[in-house]
């Protein structure tokens, strides 16, 4: 490995050395960045790159936050289906990427990994808001570039927040709509005070009852940024991070009758009085408090060289709370309790389930550009340390349980480390080469016992070489075409290895061809890709005891699709944005367990991953201050297991929204005020969007047949809900 990273650095000083001597003589006059957007310009590609993406920016975002979370927002790029537990886009928020799941999609914040290190999800939830404080931010699908924190393997999300203002502002926003949802946010910047020093930041609460019967969400949340800028330096100290209560809905619904009749219907927090009669328990609640503080130091040399620091501490701690019922004593290492010569044996108990974790991370990278090349040679480190403890804060009888005692523990230590070099070399005015090399070294352990009081004693280290090339070729000034080729390896995350101590690392082979065209009024992008997969952990389709979705290694398996997306200027106040994405996504053979005997499924589809995703986009802006957009989406139908089993199979579903804005620009007071609103689903679509599906053997009905039973649960969305807002800026 030592030989590798000796290799990866003489590459890039001879790509750099070679730059430097073609040189044109007006390089003085080389296009720049600003210095907020050197922050992500390692993670990041331009708009040549051969890697498939797309761009958001802050506009785009805030006319449709009125309080739902970032997932949603991006609902209506390509390849995107989004969920929500609540129903509304509010709480616990899912997003798939070519049926990619949130687990191998990689996202960093101003460069920094937010994945959590162990379950490497990522949960919106406890960033409340973060699209008020969101300056740009960018989608890759594929494998795209090397970037921090775990791999991509299959999309990354790259955000970008608040750029550093010259000028000073405030602006509050307040947005009221179905579900009792509201959101209230204030804003402020001092501008460049000196020319040098700006302070910024955000307040934000949202509250929603949710879609589901007690599906209730608070989120408070913060952003705060002190920059200081010249013309070639910029350091940024920032913090931010929130606290979310979320009543659990993660149980969604079993009963297809319920389903049809009592949608809403919601079982978390069931139990049983003393009279026998259905209660439901007020605190089955997530909450769960993260910080996260960053340091930023941005040092542009000259038009050609530039640095970036990034150091990073995330706090997280908080608990999600149970009712439990009939619960055996010996389950959480508890005597029997004996009264009156009866020996008890099982209680209804109170538990909370604790993480209690610090993650630190160090990312540091040097760019050389010149009109020939543009190379970055750049590293990350990071270190997990994660406590897992339960304890029970009641319990019908008390046994020999303290106040404080603790029913199992367990400890997760991960460290990352990465370095990566990557280079775009325009050969001509046409040709351009793109080469990308990263290594990646992990140590993954763990002590202790898990919720289930068994040991979990994992000691991983992983070697990963992820290579990645591809070449772009502009036909004309209109017209671009690519090819890129990109490897991509990634460990299994904590819930893997307790449900399989045998689990592999996964790889992916990315093949991605494009064609890009650009005119005045006319943008249109088709791409092909072939991902060809090497024991992918696709999602079984069921969830473990706390919502988690379930992984397991599927052997060979792969994603073929074509990805078509463009922007149609009807007339100057008219355009249409429609995308679509035909696919296959297959598990080459698939075995599973069926009336008892181990049975090969064969060729089969891979769950959570429809054949057809289709977006759109009606825009009528006859001004820069209003503007008008109904919003489609098509999602074919999908399978949640990979059996191709009936019972596993998601209904496709058709969904419009209606988003309305209005800017009325002021001479006194405000410098404007902006009134917003989204109507969603419009139609009125009964329709659910993520759901669970599972098997287990069953032996008892007859001594001598074994029967598979199947069972499956649905999270049914809202049916027609609105949200309207308005914006004071000062």
């Amino acid at each position: 490995m030592k030989h590798i990273i000796v290799f990866i650095c003489c590459v890039i000083i001879n790509i750099t050395a070679y730059a430097q001597e073609q040189k044109p003589k007006d390089s003085t006059a080389t296009k720049t960045e600003t210095l907020d957007e050197i922050l992500v310009t390692a993670v990041r590609v331009n708009a040549t790159s051969p890697i498939t993406h797309s761009n958001v920016d802050k506009e785009t975002l805030a006319k449709r936050n009125l309080g739902q979370d970032i997932p949603v927002l991006l609902n209506y790029l390509p390849s995107v289906v989004t969920t929500s537990d609540a129903g509304a886009g509010v709480g616990y928020t899912g997003i798939r990427v070519r049926g990619v799941s949130a687990q191998s999609t990689n996202v960093t914040i101003n460069g920094i990994p937010y994945n959590d290190a162990e379950s490497l999800g990522t949960f919106w939830v406890n960033l409340g808001d973060i699209a008020s404080s969101v300056e740009s931010l960018q989608l890759q699908r594929g494998v795209g570039t090397s970037t921090n924190g775990s791999g991509a393997f299959g999309a990354s999300i790259n955000v970008l927040t608040d750029a550093v203002s010259n000028e000073a502002s405030a602006e509050i926003s307040n947005s009221f709509g179905s579900f009792n949802t509201r959101k209230h946010t204030a804003k402020f910047s001092t501008g460049l005070l000196n020319d040098h020093i700006e302070i910024a930041g955000r307040l934000s609460v949202i509250n929603s009852d949710g879609y589901i019967d007690r599906a209730s969400t608070e989120l408070k949340s913060y952003f705060l940024q002190a920059s200081y800028v010249d013309d070639n330096t910029l350091i940024k100290a920032i913090t931010f991070g929130g606290h979310e209560n979320t009543y659990q809905s993660w149980n969604g619904i079993e009963d297809l009758d319920k389903l049809r009749n009592d949608r809403t219907y919601n079982s978390a927090g069931l139990y049983t009085d003393e009279d026998g009669n259905d209660q439901f328990y007020d605190d089955e609640v997530d909450n769960y408090q993260q910080d996260h503080y960053q340091l930023h130091w941005n040092e542009r040399f000259d038009n050609n060289w530039s640095t970036n620091l990034g150091l990073n501490y995330t706090k997280g701690s908080g608990y999600f709370e149970q009712y439990k019922e009939d619960e055996s004593f010996d389950d959480y290492g508890l005597d029997n309790v004996t009264i009156g010569g009866e020996t008890i044996e099982t209680t209804d108990i109170i538990r909370r389930r604790w993480l209690d974790n610090d993650f630190y991370v160090v990312n540091a990278n040097v760019n050389f550009k010149n009109d020939f090349v543009d190379a970055f040679f750049g590293g990350s480190f990071s270190t997990y340390d994660g406590d897992h403890f339960g304890e029970i804060i009641w319990s019908k009888y008390a046994s020999n349980s303290e106040k404080g005692d603790h029913y199992y523990d367990g400890n997760g230590k991960k460290q990352d480390v990465s370095v990566f070099t990557k280079a775009t070399y325009r050969l001509n005015s046409q040709w351009s080469l793109y080469g990308d090399l990263q290594l990646r070294f992990v140590d993954y352990k763990t002590t202790g016992i898990d919720s289930d009081r068994l040991p979990l004693n994992i000691d991983e280290q992983y070697s990963f070489f992820n290579p990645k090339a591809g070449v772009t070729y502009e036909l004309n000034n209109n017209n671009n075409m690519y090819f890129s080729y990109a490897r991509a390896n990634r460990e299994p995350n904590r819930d893997d290895f307790q449900n399989n101590p045998d689990v592999k690392p996964e790889q992916l082979n990315d093949f991605e061809l494009g064609w890009r065209h650009e005119k005045q009024r006319f943008k249109f992008n088709a791409n092909v890709y072939y991902m060809q997969y090497n024991e992918q952990l696709i999602l079984t389709g069921g969830i473990d005891g706390v919502g988690n979705p379930i992984r397991t290694n599927s052997g060979e398996s792969y994603r073929l699709g074509l990805e078509i997306e463009s922007a149609i200027g009807i007339s100057k106040s008219f355009s249409i944005q429609p995308n679509v994405t035909f696919s296959t996504n297959k598990n080459k053979s698939i075995y599973q367990s069926f009336d008892g005997e181990l049975k090969d499924f064969g060729s089969t589809n891979i769950s959570f991953s429809p054949d057809i995703v289709l977006g759109n986009a009606i825009v009528f802006q006859p001004n820069d201050l209003f503007q008008v957009s109904l919003l489609s989406k098509f999602v074919g139908e999908q399978y949640m297991g990979n059996t191709d089993a009936e019972r596993s199979k998601l209904d496709s579903y058709f969904v419009n929204d209606l988003n309305i804005t209005y800017e009325f620009k002021m001479k006194s007071i405000f410098k404007s005020i902006i009134l917003s609103g989204i109507v969603n689903n419009i139609f009125n679509e009964k329709y659910v969007s993520n759901g669970y599906y599972y098997t287990y053997d069953d032996d008892w009905s007859d001594a001598n047949a074994v029967t598979t039973i199947e069972g499956s649960g649905y999270y049914p969305q809202a049916t027609t809900n609105f949200l309207v807002g308005a914006t004071l800026k000062f």
